[in-house]
This record gives C-alpha cells, sequence and structure tokens, in this order.
C-alpha cells in the first residue's frame, strides 16, 4: 500500500460487534490515529446530551475524527441521503448546523453529503436543482470552519443517480461553492462501471477524501482483484494527500481485517506528511 498515505477507520462499517460509542477506542488500540462516521445518530438533530456523549467518546480515545456524514434518513431501509430529497430537504437542513458544529468540535474537516436516491412525484432536474442549493447551503456553513463538503458516488442503490465521478463533479459543479469535493471511494466507483484510473489521471486535484474497499465483496484490501495498491500510488503520486478512510465490512472480525496494514502503517505520525 502506499508509503505516505493515512490510513483512517470508518467506524459505521467497521467494529460493528461493539457498542457505537466504543468503536473510536477499539480503532486506537489497533493502532490507527484516526476515524470517520456515517451519522452516528437515529435523528437529524440528536439531543444536546446525545452529542457530548458521542464527542467524548471520541477525546477520551485520543483519536481525530477526520470525517462525519451529514444524517442520510434510514441507511439500512435503503435511504442514501436528504440532500435532493424535497420532502425532507428542511431535515437536511436543520441537521446541517449540528454536523458542522460536532466538526468545529472536534477538528473535522471533511463532511460527507449523500445526495439522496430519486423519488417518485419529483422530476430529476427539481431534484437536481434543490440538490444543488442544500449542497451550497451546507458547504457555506462549512466554509465558517474551514471545512469541506463531501459529495460521493455510490453503488448498489438503484435510484441513487451520482454513480460516476463525473456524475459527482457535475452536481459539484452545480452548487458552485469552492469548498465542495469529490469523495473517491475507489469500491464505490469500480463497481459501478467507472474508469477509476481515468478518474484519477484526470480528477485527482478535485479529490477531498478517498475511501477503499476491495470488490467483489466489499471487504478489506486483498479479499477481492481491485488493484487498490495502484491507484493509491497513482493518487499520491497526481498530488493527493489526504487520508485514506477504510470503509470495508471485515472478511472476519475487525481486528484480524487489518492484516494488510502492517501496524506501523496506521498511524499518521509516522514518515513524512
Amino acid at each position: 500500500m502506499s508509503h505516505s498515505l493515512r490510513y483512517e477507520v470508518n467506524c459505521s462499517i467497521l467494529f460493528t460487534e461493539l457498542p457505537l460509542l466504543e468503536r473510536p477506542a477499539a480503532a486506537a488500540d489497533a493502532g490507527f490515529d484516526g476515524v470517520e462516521f456515517w451519522w452516528p445518530f437515529v435523528e437529524a438533530v440528536p439531543s444536546d446530551a446525545d452529542v457530548d456523549a458521542f464527542v467524548t467518546a471520541i477525546q477520551d480515545a485520543g483519536v481525530q475524527l477526520v470525517g462525519l456524514n451529514f444524517f442520510a434518513g434510514d441507511m439500512p431501509g435503503g435511504d442514501r441521503g436528504l440532500v435532493s430529497w424535497p420532502e425532507r430537504s428542511a431535515e437536511f437542513r436543520d441537521n446541517v448546523e449540528t454536523t458542522i458544529g460536532i466538526g468545529e468540535r472536534l477538528g473535522c474537516r471533511a463532511f460527507n453529503a449523500l445526495y439522496g436516491n430519486r423519488v417518485n412525484g419529483a422530476a430529476p432536474e427539481a431534484q437536481d436543482e434543490l440538490g444543488a442549493e442544500n449542497l451550497a447551503l451546507a458547504a457555506r456553513a462549512a466554509a465558517r470552519i474551514g471545512g469541506t463538503v463531501l459529495v460521493e458516488p455510490v453503488s448498489g442503490a438503484e435510484r441513487y443517480p451520482l454513480l460516476t465521478a463525473a456524475d459527482a463533479l457535475a452536481a459539484i459543479d452545480r452548487a458552485g461553492e469552492s469548498n465542495i469535493g469529490l469523495l473517491a471511494d475507489l469500491y464505490h466507483l469500480a463497481v459501478d462501471g467507472d474508469d477509476v484510473d481515468a478518474v484519477i489521471a484526470q480528477h485527482a486535484g478535485r479529490v477531498a477524501h478517498v475511501q477503499i474497499a476491495d470488490a467483489p465483496g466489499r471487504n478489506e484490501p486483498g479479499t477481492g482483484d481491485l488493484p487498490l495498491d495502484r491507484q493509491l500510488v497513482a493518487l499520491e503520486a497526481a498530488g493527493y494527500a489526504g487520508w485514506v478512510g477504510l470503509e470495508y465490512k471485515p472478511s472476519t472480525t475487525s481486528t484480524d481485517s487489518f492484516g494488510w496494514l502492517p501496524r506501523d502503517r496506521r498511524t499518521a505520525v509516522t514518515g513524512t506528511h
């Protein structure tokens, strides 16, 4: 794997055998010093006590919160974000302040805005217009703390309209704010049939965050046939110097699924960054 990129753990898909608030410490025990989460609460605007408990769990574990998703609806039920969903747009807007507030407290500067599925009763053009408005609104909120909003192509959701990097970049361009970047999940891009090497060659400068899993299966690197090592090296050579989020389902236990990454490579403090 690429020798100076920093790796961090998505604690919404890894360590799920543990209660959510215990996962940051488990990541630290495994040798990582960065974590990311999907929206970690049931509702768009959780109680102050719930937010405080999450913030404290990250702080007590001594890890950096690298990325946080905005509220995306019922993910297990098939929802994939509220950004372009007319009936739930207000919920997204209410969630923005909470999300950016958590980021401000924890030094997190990357916020993933899942775009939302196509819905019946709304024209795609109308959804895209709303999506642009809401991405711009989120970006302006994130800008107050020097943050970036991420837009991500996703696989496995048949009504999610952003499948390729070009789809996501078009949504970003419609929003028109400079602090919205591409979340390049090399797994999703590959499964959706995008040309990942071409994306890296053409758009590395617009990549604001990277996530990986192998395919088929969405398990840890080495369990499938994606050329993740080569692609990460290419991203780094093209100037990407950010984090790489491990957003995979462990094929065994979470702890056993890190064998592909030597322990001395799991911390951002070694090497030159």
